[in-house]
């Protein structure tokens, strides 16, 4: 419980201060590049969806999925980006209370959803190499399209838990956020009293939204490429693994920045600055959405090379 005084006045709007250290002769600069970046990443992955609705051939659950990521990818950048570009084009940086809030969860659902998408990717491609023969049957569109909305769902639990134990806290005095944007660890700091169980509960959650999908994805690589490692046919492990290199690739650059981040808080050795931590905190954020389109779109050209390569492959020693 929090020893506060009952008649203390909570605030009623929060700041986004964005990188303490920045100079204001930078200010439209950084607002540019976030902007360009904004728009790169909401067109990219616009026309990522557009191309699987369109192109039938794409219509399998293993593009259910990179389409439900596509939007989730969308959901982030607007809600995390147009603030800070404000905040840095006009030196507008104030968020009403309940609308800072309505980020916070925001941001932490977007995080959470993109955490249980990763971890059913890792499940598609586990049942497609490791059980190829019961793969159609057990991964249709209907089932990917039930795991996707179930994941839509869920994530909103974690998010939740937060933002309605912040609306129980007293904010009776400080509101400048040290970051990009309302983020739980930012409020937290805010909070009027000692925080140490919050702070704990917050951390805990986190680390079950980022472990849990992790340590299933982890494990279902490891038969991967056990399996793969085993095929006969080399032009079958090389497609497999152009097949899985992809979802490698956006895995690692979200898990390991974030890894990082989260634990820094308790290696006393790690410390950041807080413009490294908030640069870390939107690299690791960022970059997945802004690059995920042209990974896709170069791995369906990779894909289609190579089945075009089998094909000649088999054309020429069969007939």
């Amino acid at each position: 419980m929090f020893q506060v005084d009952e008649n203390y006045t909570r605030v009623s709007e929060f700041v986004i201060v964005g990188f303490p250290s920045l100079q204001p002769e930078y200010f439209h600069l950084v607002a540019w590049f976030f902007f360009f970046l904004y728009l790169t990443t909401v067109v990219g992955n616009f026309l990522l969806v557009v191309v699987f609705a369109l192109e039938c051939s794409l219509q399998k659950p293993m593009y259910i999925i990179m389409v439900s990521l596509a939007l989730a990818d969308i959901g982030f950048a607007t809600v995390a980006l147009p603030k800070l570009i404000a905040r840095y084009w006009w030196n507008d940086g104030a968020l009403g209370f309940h609308t800072c809030l309505f980020q916070e969860q925001m941001i932490h659902y977007f995080g959470s959803l993109s955490s249980l998408i990763l971890m059913t990717m890792a499940l598609d491609r586990y049942l497609a190499i490791c059980f190829p023969l019961r793969y159609p049957v057990w991964m249709t569109n209907r089932t990917m399209t039930g795991l996707t909305l179930f994941c839509w769902v869920v994530a909103h639990i974690f998010a939740g838990i937060s933002t309605v134990n912040f609306t129980m806290m007293p904010f009776c005095g400080p509101n400048k956020i040290v970051h990009a944007f309302c983020d739980t660890m930012s409020l937290t700091s805010l909070v009027c009293g000692d925080t140490t169980r919050q702070f704990s509960e917050a951390f805990a959650g986190a680390m079950f939204v980022l472990y849990v999908p992790l340590s299933f994805i982890i494990f279902s690589y490891i038969c991967i490429i056990i399996m793969v490692l085993r095929m006969a046919s080399r032009q079958g492990r090389a497609k497999t693994f152009s097949t899985c290199a992809t979802q490698g690739c956006i895995i690692s650059i979200y898990y390991i920045p974030r890894f990082f981040v989260y634990s820094t808080p308790y290696f006393p050795n790690l410390k950041m600055t807080p413009d490294k931590r908030i640069a870390t905190t939107l690299f690791y954020s960022l970059l997945p959405p802004l690059i995920n389109p042209f990974i896709y779109f170069m791995s369906l050209i990779i894909s289609c090379r190579i089945s075009s390569y089998l094909i000649n492959f088999k054309s020429f020693y069969f007939y």
